[in-house]
């Protein structure tokens, strides 16, 4: 894995890139939530990498079949039980995590069909939206850029809250990689994580003696 990560690719947002440069050179990956696969169309192209999509949008499915990319559509929540285990070497999911309705359940499937997982945050507890919380608002911003009633959010998390929350499931944060509200990643190391990034990216590994 390069220690040096960049946004190289222009076609990809920023998390997604970050994500790229983490997935090895060929390997398999069944990406979650992949809107209109724009991650797999960038890995198959650039690293030799095959994979699938999963998302319940047919309108972003139209666009990332229209693209070669070979999706299917499932409910995140009840259909992953569909994939058997060890059928991919990367799980993907990407800014989907705080969208669903059974996260515990979706990252125990993730740990059961991959051997390694990555999952993108955005940060509650970024100092902004600690500022915007104390002056009464909720907070907007380029992680967190939906106003209260039309959030697909359906939680919040800070990142400590989070690892606290892959602890319990069972997973090892192998690289953690904070992501300013600008899409900048922090230097590794940085102490101020929780405070500084506006999302998270994780390298994450599960301790299968626990499934």
């Amino acid at each position: 894995m390069s220690e040096s990560i960049t946004t190289a690719s222009s076609e990809l947002r920023a998390d997604l890139a970050l994500v790229a440069e983490l997935i090895p050179r060929g390997s398999r990956v069944l990406d979650l939530g992949c809107g209109r696969a724009s991650l797999l169309r960038h890995l198959i192209d650039e690293k030799g990498c095959t994979g699938t999509g999963v998302d319940g949008d047919p309108e972003r499915l139209v666009t990332a079949i229209a693209r070669g990319v070979p999706t299917i559509q499932l409910d995140l929540d009840s259909e992953l039980g569909e994939f058997s285990d060890d059928s991919y070497d990367v799980v993907v999911l990407s800014r989907t995590l705080q969208a669903i309705r059974r996260p515990a359940n979706v990252l125990a499937e993730m740990g059961r069909i991959g051997t390694r997982c990555i999952v993108s945050m955005p940060n509650f507890g970024f100092w902004r939206n600690r500022v915007s919380v104390l002056f009464g608002r909720m907070p907007v911003s380029r992680q967190l850029p939906y106003t209260w009633h039309d959030s697909p959010n359906l939680r919040y998390t800070t990142l400590k809250d989070l690892e606290d929350f892959f602890a319990a499931a069972g997973y090892t944060v192998e690289r953690r990689i904070g992501v300013t509200d600008a899409g900048v990643p922090l230097p590794r190391g940085e102490v101020a994580t929780n405070l500084r990034a506006g999302a998270a990216v994780y390298l994450l590994r599960r301790d299968r003696r626990r499934r």
